[in-house]
């Protein structure tokens, strides 16, 4: 758990303050590519896949049933070759670096695979019958048979694809600068085997010329430009349109496009997804996940850590009322999951003049008119215990990007790009920016960015982590 403090300074979080809800989200009518009137993302299609595993994994079989073709005699048994299929198919080649690799690409892991599963399968076969165990030539006549089927059947499978990718390339969208676009796009264009057709450029910005694929610079020509040409990719070509045009590639995903971010000029990201020579990596846009396992992690944490502190939780009401007087809970108005507001819980430790500084003050932790009593409570984060019945009522979440007043939220949601995109999963507790320092007089743009990649990176166990890492900065408490 953590506690926030705020400062009068545009990279702090302000804290105990109330106000009248306000809608954080963008609507679906509203201008997501910053002209005109917005794109309305059409009827949400299934979401565009990878190309099916399951030929592969036939041309797999059927090249280690070829191997097999090596045994002899007794070594012909149903258990070897069933035993041969299995682990060949289990361990699988690491996909090249182009949508459909080639041969020679996948040539190295094939006869690596083929090599470790014959080897696997013989020293199983010594010791599970060792008068019949394979001999080194059995060995590699098997491998090379199988290792030169294996290649043969993918071979074909790949021609398909290419093929089939050949004749319908997958129409896209590119998003960012126009210049940077459309130097994407004409490298795209320049290489068909990629499997990807630009059809349409959005940016704010004029075109240079005419010639080339067209600009789109309103929402209705993006809404027609997805249903005429059945977009089912987006490239963004610059590190700011993630961040700027957040909420567009967040509807294209929801239409069912594939979203891959495009580094157009140095080759930044891991090598192995390349896209006309371009590194590139996918986007996981997809609405945040974390539903029921995130929500069963957090009734069971929430409901075990509200029994165990419920007599520490008394002790400070108890010393809170005798030293600062009634009022020991704090109610304030937050903004939850989807721009919803809600009550959160903790036990006052400053009182606001009235309701106008309550919406619109920043408060200081420290502050000289705190006792001492309620000093404490927020440099321990014990204030914040409270949080926890807001947890297991459904509120917020252990683990989740702060919640703010609607004040702030309309404020700050004009102010940084992707904002606004926090409130697309249940507020939190303690998160990702608070782990990593981001709490008091810090950055809101860096909580955000924090906020948004841990809602991309979500996993369980990353919850867990996340816990344990508050877990260890309580210990050493550093001020709220």
């Amino acid at each position: 758990m953590t506690a926030e403090r705020t400062v009068p300074s545009p990279g702090a979080t302000p804290r105990e303050h109330g106000s009248s809800p306000v809608s954080v989200m963008p609507p679906r009518g509203t201008d997501t590519t910053g002209a005109g009137t917005g794109f309305r993302s059409p009827v949400p299609r299934p979401p565009a896949r990878s190309a099916s595993p399951v030929p592969l994994r036939v041309a797999d079989g059927a090249a280690a049933l070829l191997g097999a073709l090596a045994l002899t005699g007794a070594q012909r048994h149903p258990l070897l070759i069933a035993l041969l299929i299995a682990v060949s198919l289990l361990s699988r080649p690491r996909a090249g670096g182009s949508p459909v690799p080639g041969v020679l690409e996948e040539l190295p892991a094939v006869c690596g695979r083929v090599a470790v599963a014959w080897l696997a399968v013989a020293a199983f076969w010594a010791a599970y019958r060792p008068e019949h165990a394979l001999s080194a030539r059995t060995v590699l006549t098997g491998l090379a048979l199988q290792a030169t089927a294996c290649c043969a059947l993918r071979a074909a499978v790949h021609g398909r694809r290419r093929a089939a990718l050949l004749r319908r390339p997958h129409a896209a969208l590119v998003v960012g600068p126009v210049a940077t676009a459309q130097r994407v796009a004409a490298a795209v264009l320049r290489h068909p085997g990629c499997g990807v057709r630009p059809v349409g450029i959005v940016a704010d910005a004029q075109p240079d010329g005419t010639e080339g694929v067209p600009v789109l610079r309103t929402g209705e020509e993006v809404d027609r430009a997805v249903v005429q040409n059945g977009v089912r990719a987006v490239l963004a070509v610059h590190p700011s349109v993630r961040a700027e045009q957040g909420p567009l590639l967040r509807a294209l995903a929801e239409s069912g496009c594939v979203v891959w971010e495009v580094d157009a000029d140095s080759p930044s990201y891991a090598p192995g997804e390349r896209l006309a020579g371009f590194s590139c990596r996918r986007l996981d846009l997809a609405p945040a996940r974390g539903g029921a396992g995130k929500r069963l992690l957090d009734v069971l944490v929430s409901g075990t850590l509200l029994l165990l502190v419920s007599p520490l939780l008394l002790v400070c009401a108890v010393t809170l009322r005798i030293t600062d007087g009634p009022g020991v809970v704090f109610r304030q108005e937050r903004i939850g999951r989807n721009g919803r507001p809600f009550t959160l819980l903790k036990f006052r430790t400053h009182r606001p003049v009235d309701e106008h500084e309550s919406a619109t003050r920043w408060s200081v932790a420290g502050e000289h008119e705190m006792r001492r009593f309620c000093r404490m409570l927020r440099r321990t984060s014990l204030d914040e215990l409270l949080q926890l019945w807001n947890v297991l009522r459904g509120d917020m979440s252990l683990v989740g990007p702060r919640p703010e007043r609607p004040y702030f939220v309309a404020q700050f949601s004009q102010t940084y790009p992707g904002y606004a995109a926090r409130h697309r999963m249940r507020t939190g507790i303690t998160g990702l920016a608070q782990v990593h320092g981001l709490r008091g007089d810090t950055s809101i743009e860096d909580r955000c960015r924090f906020d948004n990649a841990y809602i991309d990176d979500w996993s369980l166990w990353r919850d867990v982590c996340i816990l344990l890492r508050t877990a260890a900065t309580l210990v050493r408490p550093t001020g709220s």
